[in-house]
């Protein structure tokens, strides 16, 4: 086969709404979708599946306007061939463990693992509840998955395995090398668009500390109504209800950001999730304190350098979205952007530290003779603002750039 070919396993938020993302796209000329399981009556359920969405409405309408007519058809009911578009969708319903998947069959050399079953790098390709890495032994040459890599216990990321964010560092993609890859978090991608420009404008050693709190929509992990926590778990909130809960949690973000933005790990990022009841659209607050300058001639860390920062970054880039307007939710859902900032809520402050000598015990005497017992240290505290569509807007959208940078760099 000499068409390009994409291969999506799972067909959950993510893997739907890659489908609708490639389908506008138009770079895949076929895509196949591995479901692993019957769904509904007949072929005609997956049809309704891929057609309708209860966040963003029609997928006809959604990607080519209010007078777009339905585009998903049966060509051959029997084969699982449908046609979506100009884009030609083959459905497999048979194999649930990757291994067993017939990648090779459908030509098939880059999948898009959508399911979140599978994060696992480490685990080998024949493992008995599947893995991540049995993608390629159904014949893909490289597998990414929609979500953040869970190592279990003390074992390295092997050297084939790779996180990549687009616009960060997807140019880190070897293909002689790395077969594994994972496109972080919805929330990563969207934090290390926030962290990034600074960084690259102002010195990283100026930063001193910094934290990400995510206002988060929900996620199918958690519960619609109130259930009994799983045998083992930890995070008891999740099995409280969706409907009526705002829900303290955990997220892996600052984790993965050292991964791609390595300068971050000498900081010490902190980041928590607040779950709220609302289907898509996340809000991030990032906290950054900066040692600002002593010396009249040097240019401040404050809320128009900021702001300037990121303008000209979304300028230049055109992967962030700068705004100066007063947004919510609604006004950014949908938008291709990894990350919408809220230029208009940029806050700094600069105030002083009072540093305690007494408390450095590896300070050197003859120094501590020098200095008074307490030294005051201007920083400026900096928080600031960035949406993003956690599901199509952002985070698919990048997923679907890095994609196709990954497929056109093995052909």
């Amino acid at each position: 086969m000499n068409d390009k070919t994409l291969g999506i396993n799972g067909l959950g938020r993510i893997g739907k709404l890659t489908l609708w993302h490639h389908v506008a796209r138009g770079f895949f000329d076929r895509i196949v979708i591995n479901l692993g399981r019957e769904v509904g009556p007949n072929l005609d359920a997956v049809c309704q599946a891929i057609e309708t969405d209860s966040t963003y409405g029609s997928m006809h309408r959604f990607l080519f306007g209010v007078n777009a007519a339905p585009c998903v058809r049966i060509v051959d009911r029997e084969a699982g061939e449908l046609q979506v578009a100009k884009t030609r969708v083959t459905v497999l319903q048979r194999q649930r463990n990757p291994k067993d998947i017939p990648w090779r069959a459908n030509g098939v050399n880059v999948v898009v693992d959508a399911t979140g079953a599978f994060c696992d790098p480490t685990l080998p390709l024949d493992h008995a509840k599947g893995a991540l890495r049995g993608h390629l032994g159904g014949g893909a040459r490289v597998v990414l998955n929609s979500a953040a890599f869970k190592v279990k216990g003390e074992r390295k990321i092997p050297d084939d395995a790779v996180t990549l964010i687009y616009g960060i560092n997807h140019h880190a993609f070897d293909p002689s090398k790395h077969a594994v890859l994972s496109a972080a978090s919805c929330t990563t991608t969207a934090l290390a668009h926030m962290v990034k420009p600074v960084f690259d404008s102002l010195d990283a050693s100026s930063v001193l500390t910094a934290s990400m709190s995510t206002v988060h929509a929900v996620t199918n992990s958690q519960s619609v109504l109130d259930s009994v926590p799983k045998a083992g778990a930890k995070d008891l909130r999740k099995s409280r209800s969706v409907l009526n809960s705002i829900i303290l949690t955990s997220t892996n973000a600052a984790n993965a950001l050292e991964q791609v933005i390595p300068e971050v790990s000498g900081i010490g990022f902190m980041a928590d999730s607040v779950r709220i009841p609302t289907p898509t659209l996340s809000l991030i607050i990032l906290n950054l304190t900066f040692q600002a300058p002593s010396g009249s001639n040097q240019p401040a860390v404050d809320r128009a350098r900021l702001n300037e920062i990121y303008r000209q970054y979304a300028e230049q880039t055109q992967l962030m979205h700068y705004s100066e307007r007063q947004n919510v939710p609604a006004d950014v859902t949908g938008l291709r952007a990894a990350v919408s900032l809220e230029a208009c809520e940029t806050h700094t402050r600069t105030g002083f530290i009072a540093v305690d000598l007494a408390q450095l015990g590896d300070l050197d005497p003859s120094l501590r003779k020098q200095l008074p017992a307490t030294l005051h240290v201007p920083v400026t505290h900096a928080k600031i603002f960035g949406w993003y569509d956690n599901e199509y807007g952002s985070y698919t959208n990048m997923l679907g750039d890095l994609t196709e940078h990954v497929h056109k760099s093995i052909d």
